[in-house]
């Protein structure tokens, strides 16, 4: 289990953290902008020199949040996962605050409370009770950062970093957000499938490691009719079978925060069939030759147009 998390994370990092090269210019709109200026991406000897990713830093982030400085969407949103309610400063929703923290810092509270209480008398109404606490402070958590990425400003429509944000934060409203509603149902049905199989071979992956604990424990209290050995078979491959669909869902979430990114990149980009080559007379630029003659000429000309 503990790959599988670490394989999560890395891929969501490199999918989120990690912007594009071309969506440069839309993360630090209101900045400058990356590219604005073609001089500055060009050496002295006028080498081109591509742009290159804004590294973050404490005081960037710090001076945003104190409106001196702009920060591109990604790193305020992972400044918030860290600061909650640094989205909402950097964002200028102050009035937001007081109901993030009190909302979150109430329920956590309640939970702790009633889990506690569940402890020491084992009732399902304050079993219920307090995953519903926790749950609650939870809900508010994520709200506040899909608030931060929503009322983001400086990003032209649409930004690929807020695309792949939002489907990190809700799968498929990425999607929406570049207007492929055709692909929710799609990612929906693999996340479902997979997440399926995962819920049904881990419960079966369980039933079988506890049969064949059972099997192989001396007054274990084992009464079925498979050998140990068959267990074993049953739950090293529904074990298996977990793996592979914990694995599946990870790989569904994760691209469908690339699609997002990459469609929102890629939005004006023109993919038509429309290919049509024009064949006609040109007037040739002037032309300068030994003595500071110039002249011009008449030539024919060929554009291919896609």
């Amino acid at each position: 289990m503990r790959r599988f998390l670490f394989l999560f994370c890395c891929l969501l990092f490199g999918a989120v953290a990690q912007p594009v090269q071309a969506q440069f210019q839309d993360l630090n709109e209101g900045n400058g902008g990356w590219g604005n200026n073609s001089n500055q991406n060009q050496t002295n000897d006028g080498t081109y020199v591509p742009p290159t990713a804004p590294q973050f830093s404490f005081k960037t982030y710090f001076r945003g949040l104190a409106h001196k400085d702009t920060i591109p969407i990604n790193h305020m949103f992972f400044g918030s996962v860290v600061l909650p309610g640094s989205a909402q400063v950097y964002n200028k929703d102050y009035w937001k605050l007081p109901i993030l923290y009190a909302g979150v810092g109430g329920l956590a509270y309640g939970g702790y409370q009633y889990n506690k209480a569940f402890q020491r008398s084992g009732s399902e109404q304050d079993f219920m009770l307090r995953n519903a606490m926790f749950a609650g402070a939870a809900l508010i958590y994520w709200g506040s950062l899909l608030d931060g990425v929503v009322n983001y400003e400086g990003a032209d429509f649409p930004s690929p970093g807020r695309a792949a944000l939002y489907s990190a934060l809700l799968p498929g409203l990425g999607q929406a957000y570049n207007g492929d509603y055709w692909k929710i149902p799609i990612f929906y049905a693999w996340l479902t499938i997979s997440g399926y199989a995962w819920d049904y071979n881990g419960k079966l992956y369980t039933r079988y490691k506890n049969l064949y604990n059972q099997a192989t424990t001396e007054g274990g209290g084992y009464t079925g009719s498979d050998s140990p050995e068959n267990l074993k078979h049953y739950r090293d491959s529904f074990r298996r079978f977990r793996d592979y669909s914990i694995l599946a869902t990870i790989v569904g979430y994760v691209l469908q925060i690339i699609d997002a990114n990459v469609f929102a990149m890629m939005h004006d980009f023109d993919v038509s069939d429309d290919l049509s080559l024009e064949v006609g007379p040109s007037v040739i630029q002037p032309i300068t030759i030994p003595n500071n003659y110039q002249y011009t000429s008449l030539g024919m000309q060929v554009r291919l147009d896609f």
